[in-house]
């Protein structure tokens, strides 16, 4: 096959040769999956890894296994910002680009990786061995600035190490040595800590302290469906993924859906930028995490499983497949389990592309499904047609945890711990202007007060609770409690100290947001762009004080009118400090001289969500250029 590439300007200009795929070659990897159409994210993530690409001469032959149009194949390679239809360097850098990676010095990170390997952040080698990118959170904000280079993970870099990794992989050092000359040889649990630290800060009752192994599974399989959804219930234990459903009651519904299959999701997609408690659960509790997918499965009545791992977290595949494997020997996985007749589960792992929408559970059954991580239209709800048009259950990696300790210890242990209303103990990822950045497993109630001086961040100005699309909160609401009924969150606290720019923040997170959106709806294609360019006019000062009341005004829209949880809430870091942080919008903002007020180019924004959407649509035009 033969690709566009760039030149080192960036510009569109030469063509470079890439050796022809072989059919036999396509034909084999589709069939490692059974030609499953379902199966499609795996299919072009092979292809990606071993030809660096997918080309459009490979797209045809990937419909054709699969029985596809071309259009339908390239729709979800086009979607995930980890597959790519122009050739990537045979070592792809990404580089965190997180708002704590920036604040951790990232830029000089980036000079020197520029400078050594002679190409510029978006290019691509001459040669074709190396490739230079920003990307989003990939869940190291703990120990920022943070890289990915290829699977492997770098993490705590300073311009001297990356540019003494640069030179390594420049004189064609395997980005695994640069983690140990011993790779080879380590476990996949060894390989997975040489990578990543667990920053594990405070060990709590349930999740991090000790934990016997299967002890729940035991009492489950002893157990009817229907009395362990009552145990679940009996527990208060509600969703840790942010939203707080009750988990108990999910269950229910699923298990009460008349079907021929229901399935057990685990959601390991945690892309909020600030959040990586679920990376320390997967290394440190992997049988935890399968042992509560299991008991999930035995309440509803599944037989199939799907864990859902981020692109990101690649680096913990191998130990995933790996424990996935020794529970299928030992019989906790497979037919029968625990000698229980017609008690069949299995698992199968799912990596993820690089797409923050797939943490929405909707969009991430449409990529189980092989289609492109879009949203789908509630109701009806997962519990009642969520895979294949089949009930199922959506947890998060935590939750999952959380449900095996329960049937072990008893549903008044866990009900005993935290508040009225918010259960047992919440993992907390918290990082930024902090000496002790990393995860604390504390029971629901705490104030943030309370974190901030376990986490020595005793000149906090600001903290971000929830990730962006949680809440920003001030000094004077830092009394404020960490449980549902207050402080809601997915685990998320991000602290700011008095020199960082509250402006700047927003605007990071409302580019996150930009980039991050699936583009299926225009409230949320489009709005979220004019309020990006909205915020960078008050940086520049131009703003004026109704431009404040334009933004509440088109946040409230988006909120209103967006179809899935994104647009939703992606204009809270908008609303929040708006709301307590008054002073910094009215000390940049200043009536017009002549009474005008500014407007936005409406046909340049339009242009640039489509740009980032990467499609063009009928409605959307309609709508905004008749």
């Amino acid at each position: 096959m033969e690709e566009n590439c760039m030149d080192t300007s960036g510009v569109n200009s030469k063509a470079c040769e890439v050796a022809p795929v072989p059919e036999a070659d396509i034909a084999a990897i589709c069939a490692r999956v059974g030609n499953d159409r379902h199966r499609m994210l795996d299919i072009l993530r092979e292809v990606q890894d071993r030809y660096r690409c997918i080309a459009p001469a490979t797209m045809d032959m990937i419909a054709t296994e699969t029985g596809l149009t071309r259009i339908e194949v390239e729709g979800v390679a086009s979607f995930y910002s980890f597959l790519s239809l122009s050739p990537k360097g045979r070592v792809t850098i990404r580089l965190c680009d997180d708002i704590v990676d920036r604040y951790a010095a990232l830029e000089g990170v980036v000079s020197a990786f520029e400078e050594v390997l002679g190409i510029s952040i978006g290019e691509t080698s001459a040669d074709g061995a190396f490739s230079l990118e920003y990307t989003p959170c990939i869940g190291m904000c703990d120990q920022a600035p943070a890289a990915m280079v290829n699977d492997v993970v770098l993490t705590k870099l300073t311009p001297e190490s990356a540019r003494s990794a640069a030179a390594a992989l420049k004189a064609g050092t395997p980005p695994e040595q640069l983690v140990s000359e011993r790779f080879a040889e380590l476990t996949p649990h060894e390989r997975a800590v040489h990578m990543v630290d667990n920053n594990i800060r405070h060990a709590g009752e349930v999740l991090l302290g000790p934990v016997p192994q299967d002890a729940g599974l035991d009492k489950a399989a002893m157990m009817t469906p229907a009395q362990i959804v009552t145990a679940i219930e009996d527990s208060g234990l509600r969703g840790c993924g942010g939203a707080g459903f009750t988990t108990g009651r999910k269950w229910r519904f699923a298990a009460g859906e008349r079907a021929e299959k229901h399935f057990v999701i685990c959601n390991a997609d945690e892309g909020e930028p600030g959040t990586f408690k679920d990376r320390v659960l997967l290394t440190e509790r992997p049988h935890l995490l399968i042992e509560g997918m299991t008991i999930a499965a035995r309440a509803v009545g599944a037989r199939d499983g799907i864990l859902y791992l981020r692109g990101e977290y690649v680096y913990l595949r191998e130990l995933l497949e790996e424990v996935l494997e020794d529970r299928r020997r030992r019989g906790l996985l497979g037919s029968d389990i625990h000698g229980v007749k017609g008690f069949d589960f299995d698992v199968r792992l799912q990596l993820g592309a690089g797409a923050y929408i797939c943490g929405e559970e909707g969009a991430l059954i449409s990529s189980c499904e092989g289609l492109p991580g879009e949203p789908k239209t509630r109701p009806p709800f997962p519990v009642n047609r969520g895979y294949l048009g089949y009930p199922t259950v959506v947890n998060n990696v935590e939750t999952f945890c959380h449900a095996a300790r329960i049937l072990d210890r008893g549903a008044k242990w866990f009900h005993a711990m935290g508040t009225e209303g918010s259960h047992g103990t919440k993992l907390f990822s918290i990082c930024g202007d902090c000496l002790n950045p990393g995860i604390y497993e504390l029971p629901y109630g705490h104030s943030v007060r309370d974190i901030l001086d376990m986490v020595g961040g005793g000149d906090a100005a600001a903290v971000q609770v929830g990730g962006p699309s949680g809440t920003m909160i001030a000094r004077d609401s830092f009394d404020r409690k960490l449980t549902f009924d207050d402080l809601a969150t997915g685990g998320a606290i991000i602290v700011f100290n008095g020199s960082r720019n509250i402006l700047e923040i927003v605007e990071y997170y409302m580019s996150f947001f930009v980039h991050e959106s699936c583009g299926y709806c225009t409230p949320c294609r489009v709005g979220n762009v004019f309020l990006q360019k909205a915020i960078a006019k008050f940086r520049k000062g131009l703003a004026n004080p109704e431009d404040i009341d334009y933004l509440k005004d088109l946040s409230g829209t988006i909120i209103e009118t967006s179809r899935c949880g994104l647009g939703m809430t992606s204009p809270n870091p908008i609303l929040s400090t708006l709301k307590n942080f008054p002073l910094v919008y009215s000390a940049v903002t200043k009536p017009n001289k002549d009474g005008i007020r500014d407007t936005f180019d409406i046909q340049s924004a339009i242009d640039g969500a489509r740009k980032i959407a990467k499609r063009r649509s009928y409605i959307f035009d309609r709508d905004f250029t008749q």
